[in-house]
């Protein structure tokens, strides 16, 4: 047989092994063909209406005449440098996280490619089009690094969460400065605002909480009466509450019980009550992986004489946390979408941001235009865990014996 007929071959293959796939789980019985053909009926008419405003009816210039308020508030102009440093810090770290545990960076390079056409296509300025593609450029680079000098790959695997949590600090050093510093002033947390509070609001919370929540969950099953009654109180008391609820204790009830001369900033407040809340949630989480842990295990713990540290560190909570990876990186997530309730106590978050905007007289009326792009920012960065949990999950061999 000559190529030309092999790869003719080939192709009347795949056609037949599609429409029996076709066949097989969309239009075989009967009634599923019918829900196929009438779900078809419906998408077509829902994206049909949804496309045409998209790039006819939308008016896209509510969103790019403050992209720059939408993505960091009122922070100052000439200090936005901070930011683009922060930010850069942030994916090259993502870059050699990504290439150290397995991802390729063409992968990386395609998943960059719609952002760069996206931002050179936006009304935005010179500068920030190259500040763009310069960021985006070194997540690729770094990824590359990382996949392809194989040496790095084990020292970067046990470096990078230190390395995570030294840029975390230096990104709050970063944005905040120091007082009577020339070379990086103070910029207090008040002029924090848009996607950027968001992003510090969540990655404060899912930070501080985790090691909490870990400490509440072994809390609950201690033998110690006073450290167990503690941490049930606690979690049954925070569970029993709204966030919101919780917020507003944070801004009015937590500067009575601090120093006179001891006052905390708005969002230093909203960081401690989104903690607090989600280390409840956290710990329960936690909990079931422990309990999911057969008796066996500590028995053979105690048989080769760890203590009680060793055994929880080496043996129980490996086990308890690569268990529940699901639940706790969508307690992440619903804790992410539950920053935009800070917009309730005065803080100017992503919503707080399109709230203002969308009040502007030259705006009125807009209010799709703005909450559909602020939705899509929230979901990119949801999926973007959720992506990231899947592949923890499949690295980790979770729900596999």
């Amino acid at each position: 047989m000559t190529p030309k007929s092999i790869a003719m071959q080939t192709r009347r293959q795949l056609l037949r092994d599609f429409l029996t796939w076709l066949k097989e789980n969309l239009f075989s019985p009967w009634y599923n063909a019918l829900i196929t053909i009438v779900s078809a009926a419906v998408i077509y008419v829902a994206l049909k209406g949804i496309l045409h405003w998209v790039f006819y009816g939308a008016k896209w210039g509510v969103v790019t005449t403050n992209l720059r308020l939408f993505a960091v508030g009122p922070y100052p102009t000439d200090q936005l440098w901070r930011v683009w440093l922060a930010l850069g810090l942030a994916l090259v770290l993502g870059g050699l996280s990504w290439g150290a545990w397995g991802g390729r960076s063409l992968v990386a390079l395609i998943l960059v490619i719609p952002f760069l056409v996206v931002f050179w296509l936006a009304p935005i300025t010179p500068a920030a089009k190259r500040n763009w593609t310069v960021v985006l450029f070194l997540f690729v680079l770094s990824s590359a690094v990382a996949e392809f000098v194989r040496p790095l790959r084990k020292p970067l695997q046990k470096i990078l969460p230190f390395a995570w949590l030294v840029a975390f600090f230096v990104t709050l050093v970063l944005l905040h400065g120091f007082k009577g510093s020339q070379r990086l002033p103070l910029v207090e947390t008040g002029l924090w605002g848009g996607l950027l509070l968001t992003i510090l609001l969540a990655v404060v919370a899912i930070v501080l909480s985790f090691p909490i929540g870990v400490l509440l969950a072994l809390g609950r099953r201690s033998s110690l009466p006073i450290v167990k009654l503690f941490s049930i109180f606690y979690i049954e008391l925070i569970r029993g509450v709204p966030l919101v609820t919780v917020l507003f204790m944070a801004q009015i009830m937590l500067p009575l019980f601090l120093p006179p001369n001891l006052r905390i900033d708005k969002v230093l407040r909203a960081m401690a009550g989104m903690t607090l809340f989600a280390a409840a949630y956290l710990a329960e989480n936690v909990r079931g992986g422990l309990q999911a842990i057969p008796k066996g295990q500590y028995e053979a713990a105690q048989a080769l004489g760890l203590n009680y540290y060793q055994t929880m560190r080496y043996i129980i909570l490996p086990q308890a946390l690569r268990a529940v990876i699901p639940a706790i990186v969508g307690q992440f997530i619903s804790l992410f979408k539950d920053t935009s309730l800070v917009a309730i106590v005065g803080l100017l978050d992503l919503l707080s941001i399109a709230l203002s905007v969308i009040a502007q007289p030259q705006w009125i009326g807009l209010q799709r235009e703005v909450f559909a792009f602020i939705g899509v920012i929230y979901w990119i960065f949801c999926y973007a865990m959720s992506y990231a949990s899947r592949r923890l999950e499949v690295k980790l061999g979770v729900g596999v014996r």
